[in-house]
């Protein structure tokens, strides 16, 4: 498929995803057109890159359809200058988005998003993806167990995680700052998840908003599950 074609695409996506009421920040809006997605899908996906679905990338692992990309982003309120930690680097294509975001090209506040990947083919596969497409600078790629976030870059601003967890991970929650904001599906094994966004008070308590049903690969690890 042309560029031109997939361009069209991604409007097309752009004005529904307005329309719907998904997209509301001029900053995702921003991102989300830069950010090329047919850069971080296998080849024989490319022409699919802005249909909104999931895609698969390898090692049973997928791709987020655009307009999950889009809420996730949406319900992370960020900012630049926010350090960012992802828990599934997958592709790569989040990562970016999120970079584009928090540390834009010629802004004074410069952010870092760091991303663990347990897989360690999917882990070379992300960062030659955002060495490509400009954004491995402002992208960390670390092959390791998500589940138990990365303490050696914490405290985080944001929190992202893109796989199903049984539960909310308690060192995710350690590992965010007073104020942040961690966003997890969690729920059963495959099917029944819920979408939450968790916000973590000055008592360390967190506060719970659930945005509704969603369905995302497994987190595995130590604080996920035992597959």
């Amino acid at each position: 498929m042309p560029q031109r074609a997939l361009e069209e695409d991604k409007e097309m996506l752009i004005r529904y995803y307005r329309k719907a009421g998904i997209l509301r920040s001029p900053e995702v809006e921003r991102a989300f057109r830069k950010v090329p997605r047919e850069e971080f899908v296998l080849s024989g996906y490319r022409d699919m890159a802005y249909v909104d679905r999931p895609l698969p990338i390898g090692y049973g692992q997928t791709i987020s359809a655009p307009h999950m990309v889009v809420m996730m982003c949406e319900a992370l309120e960020l900012k630049p200058g926010h350090k960012v930690l992802e828990v599934g680097t997958g592709s790569g294509y989040h990562a970016a988005v999120i970079a584009e975001i928090v540390a834009p090209e010629g802004s004074e506040d410069q952010g870092l998003v760091v991303s663990i990947e347990r897989i360690p083919e999917l882990v070379e596969y992300a960062r030659r993806n955002l060495e490509r497409t400009g954004y491995l600078g402002r992208v960390r790629v670390i092959c390791g167990d998500g589940s138990k976030g990365y303490p050696e870059e914490a405290p985080y601003d944001r929190i992202l995680v893109t796989a199903a967890a049984p539960r909310v991970p308690k060192p995710l929650v350690e590992q965010l700052k007073v104020g942040g904001i961690l966003v997890i599906p969690v729920g059963s094994l495959y099917l029944y998840q819920d979408l939450l966004k968790v916000r973590k008070l000055p008592s360390g308590e967190v506060s719970v908003e659930n945005l509704g049903g969603v369905a995302f690969v497994p987190l595995v690890g130590k604080y996920g599950w035992r597959l």
